[in-house]
């Protein structure tokens, strides 16, 4: 039989914190692209760029498996197979890494925003449904492909957009405009891809979902990407050059071209 799944076990507490773990992680990604514009190889530019991957990475994982705290299955509980859960982690950063050097290191022409933001955006999608595979439910989880085929479009035109932001936009106010934007698009993928399941159980069982066992479990799993995402906003608030503004004024004075540029 066909069970009824929830979204919202805990209400609009769990949809309005990823929300904004996904903007947060969005964010950061943005400041820490920024800070590499108009660097050298030899200048931290490779660092920040790299703090960028993650910074995104962590804010797309954590937003998914806070939004999943709130996911329940009546007449059966949810657990989850933590391997698999942190290899999700891995292609995360390691797909939004792949992307962010890409763009920062070639520019956002037409043809390497699309390339990058089509590897990053297939990137969140395994990185979604590899961590949806980790998920036991005691029934058989099915998904609807066109449901999931709109999901993955969701997450190529979310990753297209913020590499593009990620190279185009470094003010601050529209920095955290664009943030906003992101954080919404990530939170659309990840609902719209959960509106694709399905659960069928042979038979319903007694008591339900095991709040405190799933609660517990995830609450470890985020441990480590929210840590990395408050190292990564105290890095980028207490950046020296910043602080100082030496950066904001010499990147004013001498703007640099995104990669060499051939003769």
């Amino acid at each position: 039989m066909t069970a009824d799944v929830s979204e919202f076990h805990y209400g609009l507490v769990t949809p309005i914190a990823a929300y904004l773990m996904a903007f947060l992680g969005s964010v950061l990604a943005l400041r820490c692209t920024t800070r590499s514009m108009g660097r050298g190889r030899g200048e931290k530019r490779a660092g920040w760029l790299a703090l960028g991957a993650v910074s995104l990475g962590c804010g797309i994982w954590t937003m998914h498996f806070i939004a999943m705290i709130g996911f329940s299955v009546d007449g059966t509980g949810v657990s989850y197979d933590a391997g698999r859960t942190l290899l999700s982690l891995a292609v995360a950063i390691a797909v939004v890494a792949g992307g962010v050097f890409l763009v920062g290191y070639r520019g956002s022409g037409p043809v390497t925003l699309g390339t990058a933001g089509v590897v990053t955006g297939l990137g969140v999608a395994a990185m979604h449904y590899l961590g949806m595979s980790a998920m036991h439910t005691g029934g058989t989880v099915r998904y609807d492909t066109t449901i999931v085929t709109l999901s993955v479009v969701i997450a190529v035109v979310a990753a297209t957009a913020a590499l593009w932001a990620a190279v185009s936009i470094s003010a601050a106010w529209a920095t955290v405009g664009a943030g906003l934007v992101m954080g919404a698009a990530v939170s659309t993928m990840h609902y719209t891809g959960m509106a694709a399941v399905s659960v069928h159980v042979s038979q319903m069982q007694a008591g339900g979902q095991s709040s405190t066992t799933l609660l517990s479990f995830l609450l470890i799993m985020l441990a480590g990407p929210v840590m990395a995402l408050v190292l990564a906003g105290t890095i980028v608030m207490f950046d020296p050059e910043i602080v100082s503004g030496q950066r904001d004024s010499r990147s004013a004075e001498q703007p640099q071209p995104l990669a060499p540029q051939g003769r």
